[in-house]
């Protein structure tokens, strides 16, 4: 029987399928377009039944396909086309969120032996017709590769979204919990359409007051609206919330105090959210609170929040954490401090760890503690908001980033991917209408659902499918726009942070060159700390005649590492003279690569041009002032760097190169007090 409740999700995600019919192509529905096949196959969808369960999950599912199918095929099918099945089975086999589509006695099935498994077979086929393929030939056989694929949001009770490019929160929190914005059935079903299935819902910069009796009313009415998509809510918790809020003088994890006031905290979450996902926890980390201020270790912070939870949920503790006072490599303290606590967390607790061992840079190493703890659960933790990757005005398809870092060898048994048991990223929605501040960073928050579902999808074919389903089916579009998503994170590096740099951004926001800081007052904080340059040459030495942070990989790996030039910088200080494998010293090969992404930028802006004919007005319009705005942002990446890198090294840039177009004072003088997401 449907509930009440239901039909109020139904016609939200009818909302989501039709909502601003006038403004259909402004990109509020991302992916999920299902414009019209032109051209339908011979076999064309026809009627969906459903059996073995009529849960909401289930009846989502049923009721997703029939509305998709009439905007696919929107003139219907001759004869009634192929009957699609959803068919709900007992099968131990087959794992939560696992399903089939096959030719079935007559039509086409779905079978899975969970309702979340139909929601996520229901998007499969959708997503497959979308591409323009024919029922008849779908075949699929999937199950999740990780059984928590989630989101953390680092959005703030006030509205503001910390390193947020889309505009302001999409939770609405003043409102909550007697009014719930339509945008969060909407939210999810995107989320549900790639198979995410955990949300974070708040900033891992905490406050305490997330977990008062008021605030755990609101946070029930997201994950009420969310349930049906088969996504279970998570909230970030201040570790000194016991004192913050709890009335006691101290959060010591090893006091029977504190430790009674977060079981109690426990059970009152989840007498009201029985599904509650459990806990995320920024500790002893950029001035956040933590064990290590009662002389406890992470593992002993972790611990006490995995009693008070139990086997109801799961504590995701994180492993980003450098101290102003610890002169060690920033790089290398996540490794020191968690390593040898392998094996000491509770088995519902999981260490979340960043791609790389500094913070989400264009170009990382992995991060030497995949493959280090074989007796803990690891998270890897990407970033799909681009903090420093341009923000939402750059295009910069993350696909690749991603694959690359999942698809690292760690040497101590297998790739990172196999590794990890749970997948995070850090979500790049807003406030504005098409979600993620520009079209294509919608490809981004794709691109981490489907990795997280299967890490060995290839990145290309996800930015086809993307695309598709996004955009034009088109063949001539495709294999325009494909090549161009593949090379445009390359094109990034280039004009920010070739061979190897890092962390040369602008103070604070973030925004633009600036590796002349010097003058901040940590250490780590400063551009200069991690390029080093100068008279001599330039670079972090991190062999064993610098900070041997090289040390913390498998010897295999450090050597190959060490050997990838597209790293010299990170781990080596090298003169400027020094020659690289292409026979150009490190001083003509830089300007090279500058020069590189500023002409990669403009090619991709030539090619968007030639693509007006695919796409509506308005969202070419959009893109295409965008790559303006990127030309012009890589332009001066291009300038003020070489500006500077010339003034310390002591030399004229090489032959074939222009001067930058201002001197370097100008662009040590620039100041943003407006960028956005400080």
């Amino acid at each position: 029987m449907v509930t009440a409740r239901l039909c109020a999700l139904l016609l939200l995600a009818v909302s989501f399928a039709t909502g601003g019919a006038a403004r259909a192509e402004d990109g509020y529905r991302l992916w999920l377009r299902h414009a019209p096949v032109a051209d339908a196959a011979q076999q064309t969808p026809g009627s969906v039944t459903l059996s073995g369960s009529d849960s909401p999950t289930a009846l989502l599912a049923r009721d997703e396909l029939t509305r998709a199918l009439s905007e696919l095929y929107p003139h219907g099918a001759a004869g009634g086309g192929t009957p699609i099945l959803l068919r709900r089975v007992t099968d131990p086999a087959m794992r939560d969120g696992a399903f089939r589509i096959a030719p079935a006695e007559r039509g086409v099935a779905i079978i899975a032996a969970s309702d979340t498994g139909l929601l996520y077979g229901a998007f499969a086929l959708l997503r497959e017709l979308g591409q323009g393929k024919a029922i008849g030939a779908i075949r699929l056989d999937e199950a999740p590769a990780y059984t928590l694929r989630m989101l953390n949001h680092w959005d703030n009770p006030d509205g503001h979204v910390e390193r947020g490019y889309a505009g302001r929160s999409i939770f609405d929190w003043w409102h909550l919990p007697g009014y719930v914005d339509a945008r969060m059935t909407d939210y999810a079903r995107a989320n549900a359409s790639i198979g995410i299935n955990g949300v974070v819902i708040n900033n891992v910069n905490a406050r305490a007051m997330m977990l008062e009796p008021r605030y755990i009313a609101k946070v029930k009415a997201l994950a009420d609206t969310f349930r049906p998509w088969g996504i279970r809510v998570y909230v970030s918790a201040r570790f000194s919330a016991p004192r913050d809020i709890g009335g006691l003088k101290t959060a010591d994890p090893l006091d029977p105090a504190v430790r009674a006031w977060w079981k109690a905290k426990a059970d009152e979450i989840y007498t009201a959210i029985p599904d509650f996902g459990g806990f995320l926890v920024k500790a002893n980390s950029e001035g956040q609170p933590g064990p290590q201020d009662y002389g406890r270790s992470h593992a002993d912070g972790a611990n006490m929040l995995a009693e008070a939870i139990g086997e109801r949920g799961t504590v995701i503790w994180r492993a980003f954490v450098y101290a102003a006072e610890n002169k060690e490599d920033r790089a290398k303290q996540a490794f020191t401090e968690f390593q040898p606590l392998d094996g000491k967390f509770a088995k519902n607790v999981v260490v979340q760890v960043k791609n790389g061992p500094i913070d989400f840079q264009p170009r990382e190493p992995f991060h030497p503690l995949f493959g280090a703890m074989p007796r803990t659960q690891l998270a890897m933790e990407l970033q799909i908001t681009k903090e420093y990757l341009g923000f939402a005005s750059h295009l910069a398809f993350l696909g690749p980033l991603f694959e690359e870092a999942l698809g690292a060898d760690t040497g101590r048994g297998g790739s990172v991917a196999e590794t990890v048991t749970v997948i995070a990223g850090v979500a790049n929605t807003g406030s504005d209408r098409n979600w993620t501040g520009s079209h294509f960073d919608q490809a981004n928050w794709y691109a981490f659902g489907r990795l997280a579902w299967n890490p060995k999808l290839p990145s290309d074919q996800i930015a086809r499918e993307w695309a598709a389903q996004t955009f034009s089916r088109d063949t001539a579009f495709l294999n325009a726009v494909v090549p161009m998503m593949m090379s445009s994170r390359a094109a990034v590096v280039d004009y920010m942070t070739p061979l190897g740099l890092a962390h040369v951004m602008g103070t604070g926001h973030h925004y633009g060159p600036a590796p002349w800081v010097s003058d901040l007052a940590r250490p780590e904080w400063n551009p200069v700390y991690y390029h080093r340059a100068d008279r001599a040459g330039i670079g972090f030495d991190r062999t064993p005649t610098g900070s041997n942070a090289l040390a913390q990989y498998a010897p295999d790996v450090a050597k190959r590492l060490l050997a990838d030039e597209e790293l010299l910088l990170w781990f080596r200080h090298v003169s400027w003279d020094h020659r690289l494998k292409n026979g150009n010293t490190l001083w003509e090969e830089l300007p090279r690569r500058y020069d590189r992404g500023v002409a990669a930028v403009a090619r991709m802006g030539a090619t968007w041009a030639t693509l007006a004919p695919h796409v509506d007005t308005q969202r070419h319009r959009a893109v295409a002032d965008f790559l303006r705005v990127q030309a012009d942002e890589a332009q001066w990446w291009r300038d003020a760097s070489l500006a500077y890198w010339s003034a310390v090294s002591g030399r004229a840039l090489p032959a074939g190169h222009a001067a930058p177009r201002h001197p370097l004072s100008w662009y040590q003088a620039q100041r943003f007090p407006e960028a956005p997401g400080e």
